[in-house]
């Protein structure tokens, strides 16, 4: 791949020593390999392939989406305004029990167009048919951590075919793509997995030295039903079934007590914040705060697009930045640099990509978004952090790139036929609804 470089842009790196400047960066193959303040150097100029004209442009991060279901892109305006269970159990599991492998690759390949398009560079999947998830990751050009969701409420024979199918496909997959794709080891929820098949997806996930990934803490009704079966809420449950002996990542934490996120905080677990999903589920607002003053990782997710209904991370980031404001009725709470490491840095941070993404930095991946400025809601130039934030939307995006990789040029995918994608999706929409 060739070396290249982007001259007399303005730069959110993410990076403390260095958090914002106006200036140049520098990519070979893979890696942003330079960068500094000014014009470039003439020696940078002169090793370059390609220069790009970064005048009028914002660049940082590509964004890290650590939970979701693409597929689920499918079912977007079905079943809106229900609570969880109802919306799950009566709208959402009986359409999802018809899917194929081609409609989760259709579901899947939709979510990629909306994710690159709107900054998503990186993102987390639990889902089924995952083979064909990881098949767009790698036509694509993303970057995914990828899981086999597994829920656990069916016959012993076919709890040990979900389990070997989850282990088959971290086997098969982990590290593939050039590296891009990585894989984690995901029991669906306490609530859909019994104890001792729970324990069965640990002792996997020690046996193939991976991470876990579940949704945990979700609702009041999720907590209360674990009470209820178990004797203890979802953190303690989770933990005495070793769960947290392993790197893991939950998904919505809603529902939290001062003890667990203490408890969390000593496992090193980390929290994707569904601000969007929970909303509009009425599952409750997360203490968000609370676990970031504990020293917890929180990071962003959208969700499903069933649940959303879009997979627009700067949604989601916006969204972290005002809703903690209006809860806690403290301004300060979130700032919006948080809320913006929660979408990038801490993202990474939560699945193990600190150090190979997250921030603009010599020696990490070029996974680098680009905003456009010449807008009017960027204006005056002020605060940039503040405008990403408050006023930006994946819409701002211009130019995507993924392992020095450009995914999108001028708001134009180049490794994807979107045109296709939208009509398959909806063909495969029209025969799930019979």
């Amino acid at each position: 791949m060739k070396r290249w470089l982007i001259n007399n842009g303005t730069f959110l790196t993410m990076d403390e020593l260095q958090p914002q400047f106006t200036g140049w960066l520098a990519v070979d193959g893979t890696r942003i390999v330079a960068m500094g303040e000014g014009p470039a150097p003439q020696h940078e100029l002169n090793a370059a392939a390609e220069i790009i004209d970064g005048t009028g442009y914002l660049y940082m991060p590509g964004l890290v989406n650590t939970h979701g279901h693409a597929a689920m892109s499918l079912l977007r305006g079905v079943g809106g305004d229900l609570a969880l269970q109802d919306w799950l159990q009566n709208h959402m599991w009986p359409m999802e029990a018809k899917f194929t492998g081609d409609d989760v690759y259709w579901g899947t390949a939709l979510s990629a167009v909306e994710m690159i398009k709107s900054g998503t560079t990186t993102f987390v999947d639990m889902y089924d048919h995952m083979n064909r998830v990881a098949e767009v990751v790698e036509t694509s050009g993303m970057r995914a951590s990828l899981t086999r969701g597994v829920i656990g409420l069916c016959p012993e024979d076919v709890q040990r075919a979900k389990l070997a199918d989850a282990i088959g496909f971290a086997k098969d997959w982990h590290g593939a793509a050039d590296g891009r794709i990585r894989v984690m080891i995901s029991p669906h929820a306490p609530y859909t997995c019994p104890p001792d098949f729970i324990t069965k997806f640990v002792q996997a996930a020690h046996d193939l030295d991976l991470p876990m990934h579940t949704h945990m803490s979700e609702t009041i009704a999720e907590v209360e039903q674990n009470v209820r079966d178990y004797g203890c809420r979802p953190v303690e449950h989770l933990d005495r079934l070793g769960m947290f002996s392993r790197p893991t990542l939950v998904a919505h934490g809603v529902h939290l007590t001062d003890e667990e996120i203490a408890l969390l905080a000593e496992r090193k677990v980390a929290v994707s914040h569904n601000p969007v999903s929970n909303l509009k589920l009425a599952s409750g607002v997360a203490r968000v705060p609370d676990l970031l003053k504990a020293g917890v990782t929180v990071s962003l997710g959208t969700d499903g697009a069933a649940s959303n209904n879009n997979l627009n991370l700067f949604q989601e980031i916006t969204t972290a930045a005002l809703i903690h404001k209006g809860v806690s009725g403290d301004p300060t709470v979130i700032p919006a640099s948080e809320a913006l490491r929660m979408g990038t840095l801490y993202g990474a941070r939560s699945i193990g990509l600190e150090g190979v993404t997250g921030q603009l930095k010599p020696g990490l991946k070029a996974d680098i978004i680009a905003l456009s400025t010449n807008k009017s809601h960027f204006v005056p130039h002020t605060d940039l952090i503040s405008h990403v934030v408050y006023g930006s939307t994946g819409n701002d995006v211009s130019h995507v790139w993924v392992d020095g990789r450009q995914l999108l040029r001028n708001g134009q995918l180049l490794t994807l036929d979107e045109e296709r994608i939208m009509a398959e999706a909806q063909r495969c929409y029209e025969r799930l609804r019979g």
